[in-house]
């Protein structure tokens, strides 16, 4: 404006008072008079005089919307951007940074993308601490619609440098880790967080949302791409044939009849628990003990962090193969065909038969009262903790062996395009199709699945082939995978039976797994480790390193361990923290003696 009047004195005075009426003019006429005279002038401009007019509203009609909406409305519109969009945003302007980085924001991003694979993009990231994404939906709720931004809570989270030293507070998820003949589910690492600040309306976290997607992203590429480091733990002198980490600690079980402690960062060996009198086939710690089950008969109640043992409990007659332990309660397998269940709180015990062979896997799920279990005699029963009852058979999907049984968590969502497996037939006979493809270059060798119920009905009384009808007691996980001797993994829908998908690629019995709702790991007889996506079947990696079968698997959001015949346990660290990270087979390897 400046500069249009210097350019309008330098003319005579007659030109300006021209000039000057003509302005005033048209300032006076109503919008539809203007719009005439205008149309007029442009039928008069010349090209050079039309180009200088087009130059000149392009930059007029320029307008930064986010900093004219308001906050709430700003964040609304950056929601429906995808992360490379949002990182794009953050360079056109210092307000732009300010609301593409925020809580709200990532908030959002961690809840779609971490844990499970997003609708959208088709890809999810590793998991987190749940308990912070609860706590803080709410507030990030209210500062989304705008109730949040007042004089006691700023418009903008403070980045990490404006909290207070001192406040932030290590909130570690104890989870049971995955093992062969453990949880087989992933062990969450706690997510740093900060406490309240006084005189701020909603808390104030030390580290924002997009530095705790930052982290996971790398994860989850270093997951997609193959990048990973290695460590070795040597120290049994024979197969090592379970075992079970946390964040800090692995303990493994072998058939030297020990029991090894070991430091997870270090890769030292911190204790040796002595005791059995012959292999020991399973193990589960928590923070105050550690049971293990071996094959002379006995399961074992240790104090792990100082070695000694507190209780040996007998109850099955012949080798112990498989336990599992939820609060109070502990389900146990044994070569004795049986299911034995423990329950601490009042020290009774009870034997659950139906299987005609090894029981080598055992699973409780809690809230629906049930167990799931496998066995050498092909099958896989879901029992009735209650009744003492088996509530539904899967008894001709296999035609190996049954080695392990893995109950998926609730929040596992599977491709809706997936329908049964196409050679499954059902107890009248009917053949059932599928959407799914058989990979290529591996030959179909399954055989039709049929089970003894159907559906879940809902009766008034609770019987053997029915769960109890009680509201306050839910259904039993509504997927599962199992492995098999003879090759192959399946994923079934325990709620009607059927078998959804089976996973081809290893050439003999798969004696480990492993899951969480992003991705399946597995370790066969052919000594490979396999990672799989549940919801295609597809197989994407492989992983090689062991001189003999690959007999136990532990998962977590950035970890695989497995252990193997061959004495050692090795760890594929997939996480920013786990060191210089390699490639396929140049990845960096430390052995731990």
């Amino acid at each position: 404006m400046e500069q249009l009047q210097r350019e309008l004195e330098n003319l005579s005075q007659d030109d300006q008072q021209g000039i000057a009426h003509m302005w005033a003019l048209f300032s006076a006429a109503p919008s539809k008079h203007r719009n005439l005279m205008l149309q007029g002038l442009l039928t008069q401009c010349c090209f050079p005089q039309l180009s200088f007019l087009s130059n000149s509203v392009r930059e007029l009609i320029k307008i930064d919307f986010l900093s004219a909406l308001p906050d709430e409305l700003g964040l609304k519109i950056l929601c429906y951007l995808d992360t490379t969009s949002l990182c794009k945003a953050a360079q056109v302007s210092r307000r732009w940074r300010q609301l593409a980085d925020d809580d709200v924001i990532w908030q959002r991003m961690c809840e779609q993308h971490i844990d499970r694979k997003c609708t959208k993009c088709g890809w999810g990231l590793p998991s987190m601490e749940r308990k912070r994404l609860r706590a803080t939906k709410r507030q990030t709720q209210l500062r989304a619609t705008g109730r949040g931004l007042n004089a006691w809570s700023p418009k903008i989270t403070p980045a990490v440098e404006a909290a207070p030293s001192g406040q932030g507070t290590n909130q570690g998820l104890v989870s049971v880790g995955a093992t062969a003949q453990n949880d087989g589910m992933p062990v969450r690492d706690g997510a740093r967080v900060g406490t309240d600040t006084e005189g701020s309306y909603f808390p104030i976290r030390a580290r924002p949302w997009k530095d705790l997607y930052k982290d996971r992203f790398k994860i989850g590429s270093n997951w997609r791409h193959g990048r990973y480091s290695t460590k070795v733990f040597k120290g049994h002198s024979n197969g090592v044939m379970c075992l079970q980490f946390d964040d800090h600690t692995l303990a493994t079980g072998s058939y030297d009849a020990t029991i090894k402690i070991w430091n997870m960062e270090s890769g030292k060996e911190l204790r040796t628990l002595r005791g059995h009198t012959s292999g020991i086939r399973c193990l589960q710690f928590d923070d105050k003990k550690l049971i293990s089950g071996s094959l002379d008969r006995t399961l074992r109640i240790w104090n792990w962090r100082t070695g000694e043992c507190l209780r040996v409990l007998h109850g099955h007659h012949e080798g112990v193969i498989c336990l599992h332990f939820v609060s109070t309660l502990m389900a146990t397998g044994s070569i004795d065909h049986n299911i034995r269940v423990w329950n601490f709180e009042d020290g009774s015990s009870h034997t659950l038969r139906g299987h005609a062979d090894w029981v080598n896997a055992v699973r409780i799920d809690l809230p629906s009262r049930t167990i799931f279990s496998a066995s050498d005699d092909l099958t896989v029963r879901l029992w009735d903790l209650d009744t003492r009852t088996t509530l539904k058979i899967f008894d001709k999907g296999h035609v190996g062996q049954v080695q392990q049984v893995v109950p998926l968590p609730p929040d596992f969502e599977i491709d809706e395009d997936i329908g049964p497996d196409p050679n499954y037939t059902s107890d009248d006979g009917s053949s059932v199709s599928s959407t799914a493809d058989e990979p290529k270059g591996c030959t179909n060798h399954r055989t039709s699945a049929t089970i003894t119920t159907t559906t879940f009905e809902y009766p008034t009384m609770p019987s053997p082939n029915t769960p109890p009808t009680s509201p306050a007691r839910p259904l039993p996980p509504r997927h599962m995978l199992t492995s098999a001797l003879d090759s192959t993994i399946r994923l079934w829908d325990t709620h009607t039976g059927r078998c959804l998908r089976t996973f081809f690629g290893h050439v003999e019995g798969v004696w480990a797994l492993a899951a969480d709702t992003l991705r399946v790991v597995s370790g066969a007889e052919d000594r490979m480790v396999k990672v799989w996506d549940a919801r295609t079947g597809k197989c994407e990696r492989t992983f090689t390193g062991h001189a003999g079968p690959v007999t136990c698997i532990g998962l977590s959001d950035s970890r695989i361990l497995t252990g193997s015949e061959d004495c050692e346990v090795r760890m594929l660290g997939f996480g920013t923290r786990e060191g210089e990270l390699g490639a396929g087979p140049r990845e960096r390897v430390r052995n731990v003696m």
